[in-house]
This record gives C-alpha cells, structure tokens and sequence, in this order.
C-alpha cells in the first residue's frame, strides 16, 4: 500500500482539495509511478474552470503529463519497467483492440488519459496502464531533470505528432498559430525537420520565444484586419525562401480567432492540424478544402509509439523543453492553475510533489 498525497477536483469551478488516501497495488497491466512533475495543461484548466467534463465524474485528480519512476508493475506486465524513469503518454491505448491493431491508437475506445479517466499527476503517485510506459533515455536525462521531461507527455509530442502527419519536410513552410505551450515546441520541431517556420500572436513576448525556438519570422496579429494579415504573411514566406503553396498551418492556439485565422490562410494544396482546443464554434467555407485540393486533420494526443522518437531527439539536442517550463511546487496548484487560466505563466508550468 502506498499512501497518495493529492490535489483533487472535487467540482468543477471550485479549488482543489488537498487529500491523501491509500492506493493499492497495482493490478494486473499496471504500473505504480512515483510522480517526479506534473505539466499544468491548458485542457486541465479546461475541466477546472471552463466547465469541460471529464470522463470519470469527480472527485478526480486531475494532470495529464506525468514523468516520474516506476516503483512496482502488476500481474502481466513488464517487470524489466521497475525502477526505469518514464514519461507517462497522455493517453494510453489498450494495444489490443482493432483499431489499435490497425494503427489507429490514438483513438481507441477503451484508451485511458491520467486526470480524465482517472486520477492523474496532480499527485504524488498515480497507477497507469503499464503497457506503453517510455523509459527515457540517458542522453534526454544528461540536459534535462526528470520533473522537466513531464512535458513530453503532451506539450512536446502532440506538436511532435501533428507535424509527422502533416509531413513536414526540409524546405516545407511550417505556420503556427498561437505560440504558447504547445506552439513554442512546434516551432522548435518543425524547424528541426528543415522547415521555414513563421509564428503568429497577438503577444510580443511569445513572439520574441518563438523567434529563440527557431522561428525564422515572426508576425504579432493583434489588431490586424485578415486582409492586411495575409499580406504580412505573405512577405513573411517570401522573406524566408517559402514556397508559394502547400503550406503546412498549425492551429496551436485554442482560440475562435486563432481557428479562423488559420482556415483563412489555407490555400492551395495546404494542410492544416488543429492541435488547439476551444468549446467556441468557427463559421467556415469548407469548400475552401475542395477549391483548394487542401486538407484539415485533428490531433488527439500522440501516438505512444511515437515517444521514444521525441526523447531521442532531446537527447539529441535537436530539440529541448528546459528553456520552456518553470517548476512549482504540488502545494501550490490552486495559485498555479488560477494563474495559468488568466493567462500569467510565462511558462509551462510543472507541478513537482
């Protein structure tokens, strides 16, 4: 028996409840982690504040980007996991059923996502599904603390997701919209592809740390008419050596203006990945998409196979999330959510118990 100490939603709009109660072991498939940090997400403030409901009704603990240790696995799993530092995926297929075994992961029915199906990394330990458990590599620890690498479960490898499956190439032009949390480590990835990559916001401080990610130009929106916009865009691609068509736009960041801005720029034989979230409701043409002979893709999360990848491009050095997170410590996750929910972290934030 393990005793949990945790910050827990006991209802929606209300602080977090500070409690502690005993977990047991863990069943069969399963992993006990010992939680190192714990990202404070966008869609965590979605459930706390916004009035999103979370698939196990509360009380819930609440995070979703976890790394930590693995202190003991159940009946079927792997044992060679005790003991490994892991990054804990967002979400957590089964492996089994036939979408998993065609490839699709991602949206399995029976997936399980920490702090929305049950409790999550707001905590000081939490038990998971074993099975796709990424053990991260030494080179990712040798420049990076375990708690740093908590972001990898969804703020570094969902971007890292949406540009594999947009393609992204050397030469490609990579747009992002909104450079928050994930958009920053977009900028970082898709310039690590071989991209131009071009960053939009209506803040000048996110823009100047997505010109340090790697952004080759970078364009602040705010209280630009869409006419004027895509004309500043357009010089945008032509100061860098962009190509003219195709290109790739990443909605980063979960806005009704950000989702309109970027099916406005879309344009001949363009993709766009919606990576952000908002409950808002967007007016579009979609026979844009046919006129155009372009595309448009959701991502959910990214695909646990993928992870390994994305660690061993931070151990690499071709990409890194210390510049980008900020610890706090568990004991402050109300004053931490409240400030991420008005928008004055300026980076992401780490809960660490």
């Amino acid at each position: 028996m393990v005793t949990v100490n945790a910050w827990m939603m006991k209802e929606p709009k209300k602080p977090l409840v500070n409690e502690s109660f005993e977990a047991g072991p863990p069943g069969p498939g399963e992993a006990l982690v010992e939680v190192a940090g714990c990202g404070v997400c966008h869609t965590d403030v979605s459930f706390l504040y916004m009035g999103v409901p979370t698939r196990h009704a509360p009380p819930l603990v609440l995070g979703h980007e976890v790394s930590g240790t693995v202190l003991s696995v159940g009946e079927g799993a792997d044992v060679s996991l005790v003991g490994k530092r892991v990054v804990v995926p967002a979400v957590l297929p089964c492996g089994e059923c036939a979408l998993c075994k065609a490839g699709r992961r991602r949206i399995c029915p029976v997936q399980v996502m920490p702090g929305n199906d049950r409790h999550g990394g707001f905590a000081s330990h939490l038990t998971v599904p074993a099975r796709y458990l990424c053990p991260i590599p030494e080179g990712a620890l040798a420049t990076h603390e375990l708690w740093e690498l908590s972001v990898v479960a969804d703020a570094l490898t969902t971007p890292f997701q949406a540009v594999k499956r947009a393609g992204v190439v050397p030469g490609d032009l990579a747009l992002f919209i909104g450079v928050g949390g994930i958009g920053l480590h977009g900028v970082q990835i898709a310039k690590a592809a071989g991209a131009k990559v071009l960053a939009l916001d209506v803040d000048p401080v996110k823009l100047e740390a997505a010109r340090a990610a790697g952004a080759h130009e970078v364009i602040d929106v705010k209280g630009v008419g869409f006419k004027d916009l895509k004309e500043k865009v357009k010089g945008a691609v032509k100061a860098v050596g962009g190509p003219k068509a195709c290109w790739k736009i990443f909605e980063t960041s979960g806005t009704k203006a950000g989702q309109e801005t970027a099916f406005g720029l879309l344009g001949s034989g363009g993709t766009l990945a919606i990576v952000g979230f908002t409950l808002d409701k967007v007016e579009a043409r979609l026979s844009n998409l046919m006129a155009f002979d372009a595309e448009m893709f959701g991502i959910w999360g990214c695909d646990p196979v993928l992870y390994p990848e994305a660690l061993d491009w931070i151990a690499k050095g071709k990409i890194s999330v210390k510049p980008y997170v900020e610890r706090h410590p568990l004991a402050a996750a109300n004053e931490v959510l409240e400030a991420a929910h008005a928008g004055r972290l300026p980076k992401r934030a780490v809960l660490v118990p």
